[in-house]
């Protein structure tokens, strides 16, 4: 079975972004953007702790501030369906462990069902290539809120 890749559009809807992360380090970004998932129903709330154990598990392993003031952390779970994210923006900036040792400004939260490896790769990449993107970056940055951060999301060419 094919299983292709989710672009940031796919994942996210104005419910899913949080334009005033109030988290100050990685560990309590991870709780706030679950915790929004399982607030919108996106996660089952019994599933909580198991979920951000594993983001947190995968993040010890290697931080996934990948430098720019962005951070994606991510894991694959059986606990999900379908992939599943949250986005949240910080205007001061979440310490973050990153490659560049910059504060993070984007935290994109997303989980892929267990086994979906190629499409966690995948998707991975898409995330990265498009939050690599300065323009992109800033529009988000200096949007007014979830509903004009998510417009710009929309608005991206796939790929």
């Amino acid at each position: 079975m094919l299983y292709l890749a989710m672009e940031l559009g796919d994942i996210l809807s104005k419910e899913l972004i949080i334009p005033e992360l109030r988290a100050k380090d990685r560990w309590e970004a991870i709780d706030e953007l679950v915790d929004h998932l399982v607030a919108n129903g996106k996660i089952a709330a019994e599933h909580r702790e198991a979920i951000i154990a594993a983001v947190k598990k995968r993040e010890k392993s290697m931080s996934t501030g990948i430098g720019f003031g962005i951070g994606i952390p991510h894991t694959s779970t059986d606990l999900i369906y379908e992939v599943v994210g949250a986005l949240g923006r910080s205007r001061t900036g979440v310490q973050f462990e990153a490659l560049d040792n910059q504060p993070v400004n984007l935290v994109m939260l997303f989980l892929v069902p267990q086994g979906h490896f190629q499409k966690h790769l995948h998707t991975l990449a898409n995330i990265a290539k498009l939050l690599h993107k300065a323009e992109f970056r800033q529009a988000l940055e200096t949007a007014p809120d979830e509903g004009a951060m998510v417009s710009i999301i929309k608005t991206q060419p796939a790929r």
